[in-house]
């Protein structure tokens, strides 16, 4: 077995990171000292979160000088994502940082643009197609290289990104460059290499088997005895065919399990029909919550079958005990250990003081969920009374926030959004009752209970108990400005109803915001996904009843998806 030293700054979910090189056989040694550095034979630098916060992490740890110092003398190193933009100079995210600048060049920020679905591309692939630009860039997309390293991988296979902030190619650093992926109409670095120093933009961890042998491969390469060439520059302009070609991302099939303490006290994936998780009973009355699976075997079964991201929706929270002791805590350290693609958290992310009174920070909170294996954590009601909070101060933030606490740290991309909205009919919207609340009034094709024309899309809490006078809109607004990085949209209207997504709503969340947005609620076949990704800018569709049941393969609505030219992992 391999022996890697894995260097742990508290930056992000280094569980998976662990998972995989364990699947792979590894002995992992945690290096605590800059003098651990020095035994190391293969070191291991992963990391998702902030430049910033993460350079200051280093400088406390003492760790600065130690870390240049090996990587510059060309020893055994694999960075991840925040572990390959900490070797750059600079990054925009915390203008003033420096970085560890052994890699000449800056971290620039995406910018967001397109705001018009976008097909897959029929011919040459010419474009990097599939969905618009929005920011983060979040999802599968591709690797063009030339390198060795990346053979099998580049050009035929898709690896798991999820960031804001991306490495600019300058002359400087092509000699570094082993491979680039296109967004938009941007081209950046993915990857680099030098010899035995290898670090990757994206998460091999969490790209499925094809990040995993590509794990593999880096071991094998970096710690063979045989001599090793340097990357051959695939950031030049020699290779005129390799440029040519842009890489493409995929839209995301999301598999969602919404977990919950059944009656007997066991914990269970159910569904909710317009979020009622009990079935009827022949009398009216409810009935039991319904029991479809356990939730490690379920997200085992979805991951196998082709899920490109595993949402866990924690819809009791477990909200008096302690975080540590959380029932979901076990569930993501479980389902973690052989589950290689993002895992996603919800419920319970807030300030709570918990029965043994001990105050938690929601930061406190998603820093256990961080830990035990979850990539993005969801925060719902919170977001509500933060966005709230938001527009009443003036549209100023107060910095105490779950949002702003938690995207500080971990970075926005770690922070998603989840709406529970229901629609709000109304005779006009010229009412000046509503121009003065600031809602958005659309015009619909789905009339009201009265044949009404128009609605706007109200905010709930609470699981969608408690109804808000509070417009999505300015949710989604307020929540992209106070640091989020994605936006779940569910629909107390459709769910359970499978008769497609609330297409209306998602594109006027698309239009409002940059963020990639999740669709949600609704999905009965097929084509509802390929109507979704047609219609609106949404970059994901979630669903979880017809898969649960198997009236939906995953494999199917991806077939089905790639014979209407919509881009897909397959």
């Amino acid at each position: 077995m391999p022996t890697v030293h894995l260097l742990d700054y508290g930056a992000g979910n280094v569980r998976s990171v662990r998972n995989a090189l364990g699947k792979l056989g590894c002995d992992i040694v945690d290096v605590r000292t800059p003098e651990d550095l020095s035994k190391a034979k293969m070191l291991v630098f992963p990391g998702v979160g902030a430049f910033g916060s993460a350079m200051e992490r280093l400088h406390s740890m003492k760790m600065t000088e130690a870390l240049v110092d090996y990587v510059k003398k060309g020893r055994p190193f694999f960075g991840v994502c925040l572990g390959m933009q900490l070797l750059f100079e600079s990054s925009d995210e915390s203008k003033g940082v420096k970085g560890l600048g052994i890699i000449p060049g800056n971290v620039s920020k995406f910018e967001p643009a397109g705001h018009s679905p976008i097909k897959e591309e029929e011919e040459n692939n010419s474009s990097s197609g599939g969905v618009p630009m929005r920011v983060p860039h979040m999802g599968w997309n591709g690797l063009r290289s030339t390198d060795p390293m990346l053979e099998g991988v580049a050009g035929s296979k898709e690896v798991y990104f999820v960031h804001s902030y991306k490495a600019e190619i300058c002359e400087e650093n092509k000699d570094w460059i082993m491979s680039l992926t296109d967004y938009g109409t941007t081209s950046f670095i993915s990857s680099v290499r030098k010899g035995r120093v290898v670090a990757m933009q994206f998460h091999p961890e969490k790209s499925g088997k094809t990040g995993l042998s590509l794990i593999k491969k880096v071991l094998d390469v970096c710690l063979s005895e045989a001599s090793i060439p340097t990357s051959i520059g695939t950031g030049g302009s020699s290779n005129k065919e390799l440029q040519k070609k842009k890489t493409t991302m995929c839209n995301r099939i999301i598999a969602c399990l919404d977990v919950r303490s059944n009656d007997d006290g066991d914990l269970v994936v159910t569904k909710g029909d317009c979020y009622d998780v009990r079935e009827k009973s022949d009398d009216g009355k409810k009935g039991r919550v319904r029991n479809l699976g356990k939730p490690v075997a379920l997200a085992q079964r979805y991951y196998e079958e082709g899920a490109d991201e595993i949402t866990f929706l924690n819809i009791t929270s477990f909200r008096e005990m302690p975080a540590t002791d959380a029932p979901m805590i076990n569930v993501l350290q479980e389902t973690s250990k052989n589950v290689f693609v993002p895992l996603t958290i919800g419920g319970g992310i807030r300030d709570y003081k918990d029965t043994d009174g001990n105050m938690w920070s929601a930061l406190d909170v998603a820093s256990t969920y961080f830990r035990a294996g979850a990539d993005k954590v969801s925060i719902g009601s919170d977001a509500v009374k933060a966005a709230m909070k938001w527009w009443a101060d003036g549209k100023k933030a107060c910095g105490k926030s779950s949002i702003e606490q938690i995207s500080s740290v971990y970075g926005a991309q770690a922070v998603v959004i989840s709406v529970d909205p229901k629609r709000a009919y109304v005779a006009s919207k010229d009412s000046e009752e509503l121009k003065n609340k600031g809602h958005t009034v659309i015009e619909t094709k789905i009339p009201g209970p009265n044949g009404e024309k128009f609605c706007w899309f109200r905010c709930t809490s609470a699981g969608g108990r408690k109804e808000l006078d509070f417009d999505v809109a300015a949710l989604v607004i307020a929540c992209e400005a106070l640091g989020a990085g994605e936006i779940l949209l569910n629909s107390i209207d459709c769910d359970g109803q499978q008769k497609g997504y609330d297409l209306e709503l998602i594109d006027m969340v698309c239009r409002t915001v940059t963020l990639p947005v999740i669709a949600s609620s609704g999905a009965g076949k097929p084509q509802h996904f390929s109507d979704l990704f047609e219609s609106t800018t949404s970059q994901a569709a979630l669903a979880s009843g017809i898969f649960h049941r198997k009236q939906v393969q995953i494999e199917d609505v991806k077939k089905h998806l790639k014979t209407t030219k919509h881009a897909v992992r397959m």
